[in-house]
């Protein structure tokens, strides 16, 4: 994946290192990088989303082992010098440029993120809708509720996922809402 940062602007660069100190931090709950991918590719640069994931997850174990390790920007610009000389300058430069910038605020926080072992939710989005017919069915009048889920996994990878409810499982889905509504009111 080093040689795949090669094809990541230095802007998208910086901006990738900035989301995944934010997500250590907890400021948010992951790395949009299916969202960060399409802008690059809108701009003709080619890479798809997996790589710039294997990207992201490269920096944010960097990250969070310097954290760990206590690293000052030189040990970590050392250490990166050493170890990964595929490295191109601007994402060094990045790096060193972000960690002296922001690297300190997560050495305490990181502790936290690792015993995360679930997912975090995102955001929720629903919509209702009603079949009207099939290829097998002339009149079908079906309703139907997709709900689209957005989640950070416990690496800080968003992903979409979503699926459609009948009425009665959309009924059932939302009395157990209800009935976690009225727990937490007693907690």
């Amino acid at each position: 994946a080093a040689d795949k940062i090669n094809l990541v602007p230095q802007d998208f660069f910086a901006e990738l290192c900035e989301q995944i100190i934010q997500h250590l931090n907890h400021k948010i709950p992951g790395v949009n990088t299916a969202e960060l991918c399409q802008r690059m590719q809108t701009y003709g640069i080619e890479i798809n989303a997996g790589d710039l994931e294997k990207i992201a997850n490269i920096i944010s174990f960097l990250f969070s082992t310097a954290a760990r390790n206590n690293l000052t920007t030189e040990e970590l610009v050392t250490t990166l010098g050493n170890a990964v000389s595929t490295l191109p300058k601007h994402a060094i430069q990045v790096i060193r440029h972000v960690w002296n910038e922001q690297g300190k605020s997560i050495s305490v926080s990181e502790d936290l993120r690792s015993m995360a072992t679930v997912g975090q939710f995102v955001d929720i989005k629903w919509k209702l809708g009603v079949a009207m017919s099939s290829d097998t069915c002339r009149s079908l009048k079906y309703p139907y509720v997709t709900v689209m889920l957005k989640v950070a996994d416990p690496s800080g990878q968003i992903t979409d996922k979503s699926f459609e409810m009948t009425i009665p499982q959309f009924q059932n889905f939302f009395r157990q809402f209800k009935e976690m509504a009225a727990v937490l009111e007693t907690v």
